[in-house]
């Protein structure tokens, strides 16, 4: 019996692609205002291979989106020997376009139905916040990377998840987009799985298969209607 449902969230109840190449603008437009010298020397393709680069240079941050950002912000103020001042509201900039999200078609409708039957918890490695997307209420709680000091695939980060829910995991489904980080994560947790397969992908031969698939969430409510939500 299915009795909680914890989500991925980035490419799972939004496109992220497109959220993350705003915030890039939204920063640029920022130092074209007030660091003019910063946005000549790292437009933002030069700033993706900064953000790039910083990351690979301190791989104990990898559970930590946000830290990796600012740090690659303070080294392109220190690259034009700028003020330190402009790092947080250029990372403001960035936090403010990141949280404005386009939602897939399905999620707020599926959301509000799936949150009227099970106890729902993000789990993300991602730094999206709920407050600000304006979807907190359907949550009791979400769980980041970086609040949890490791990213998914780990298990740890499902298990302190299902402790938070009160639910043992083989009676917590996961659901979320990729097959590595999300479902195999899962499973080895001994979660149960969703796959959210919104392309049309092949499922990769090496994994094993999810409990179920799906191409929406409202189709996962479908799913999990009370003779498939009893599945054991």
């Amino acid at each position: 019996m299915i009795r909680a449902i914890t989500l991925d969230l980035d490419d799972t109840l939004w496109p992220i692609a497109p959220v993350i190449e705003r915030a890039e603008h939204a920063v640029q437009a920022y130092f074209a205002e007030y660091c003019p010298e910063v946005a000549k020397r790292f437009p933002i393709t030069a700033m993706r291979a900064l953000r790039e680069r910083i990351a690979a240079q301190h791989p104990h941050l990898s559970h930590d989106f946000s830290e990796q950002r600012r740090l690659s912000l303070r080294a392109a103020l220190d690259a034009c020997a700028a003020p330190h001042a402009h790092l947080e509201p250029a990372f403001e900039a960035f936090f403010s376009a990141r949280n404005q999200v386009e939602l897939y078609p399905d999620s707020e409708a599926a959301l509000r139905l799936l949150a009227a039957r099970f106890p729902l918890a993000a789990l993300t490695n991602g730094n999206a916040d709920l407050g600000r997307i304006g979807l907190a209420e359907w949550f009791c709680f979400s769980l980041g990377a970086r609040e949890h000091g490791a990213p998914k695939p780990v298990a740890s980060i499902f298990l302190a998840a299902c402790d938070r829910l009160n639910t043992a995991p083989e009676y917590t489904l996961h659901v979320g987009d990729d097959p590595w980080l999300d479902v195999e994560g899962a499973r080895a947790a001994g979660l149960r799985t969703c796959w959210i397969n919104r392309h049309n992908s092949a499922w990769p031969a090496t994994l094993p298969p999810p409990d179920w698939q799906v191409d929406s969430l409202d189709k996962l409510h479908a799913l999990l209607q009370p003779s498939q939500a009893d599945y054991a």
